[in-house]
């Protein structure tokens, strides 16, 4: 099976028009959760990282698991005022208003090279957030991996331009 059957999609949620791609029934799957891990993990076989960021929330679910699988530690990349210690933060831009997302000012050593790690790309504007926020913080963003991929939405070209590897598992057409 592929990972795109274990995907539910919910038509005209959170608006008219958009196809939502829930994951949640990716996750309760034993075989669908592990094969998007061993999925992920694969995309970067060879590859060396220090550390794996997660965007909240569902990337800590993924990022987590991939950063057991490939023996390393994980930075999650939070809402605003989620965290408990000094943070750094990165405000972006949604389509009505602006968001910020933060981590710790300590989660990374200088030069760290991350995996950034979340279960969606669409625009891009989360995953440039995280990328922008991780750089401040002295980490280098080798490469960004995602479970589904909209790429009409022209989120990868958006990392790309920032010099990131983008690779997914999977991509949907459409919103």
């Amino acid at each position: 099976m592929t990972i795109k059957h274990f995907i539910r999609t919910i038509p005209d949620y959170p608006s008219p028009g958009i196809q939502f791609r829930d994951i949640t029934t990716l996750l309760s799957d034993p075989a669908g959760f592990a094969n998007a891990v061993d999925g992920l993990v694969a995309l970067h076989e060879g590859a060396k990282f220090d550390v794996v960021a997660g965007i909240e929330a569902r990337g800590f679910i993924l990022g987590g698991a991939v950063a057991h699988r490939l023996s390393l530690g994980f930075v999650p990349v939070r809402k605003k005022g989620k965290l408990p210690w000094k943070t750094l933060a990165q405000e972006y831009d949604l389509e009505y208003g602006t968001d910020t997302v933060e981590i710790h000012e300590d989660a990374l050593q200088p030069g760290a090279r991350v995996l950034l790690i979340d279960d969606l790309i669409a625009t891009g504007g989360t995953a440039e957030a995280a990328v922008k926020l991780i750089t401040r913080a002295g980490g280098n963003v080798a490469a960004a991996s995602f479970v589904i991929e909209l790429p009409a939405l022209g989120g990868r070209q958006r990392l790309e331009e920032l010099n990131i590897e983008v690779l997914s598992l999977c991509s949907f057409e459409g919103h």
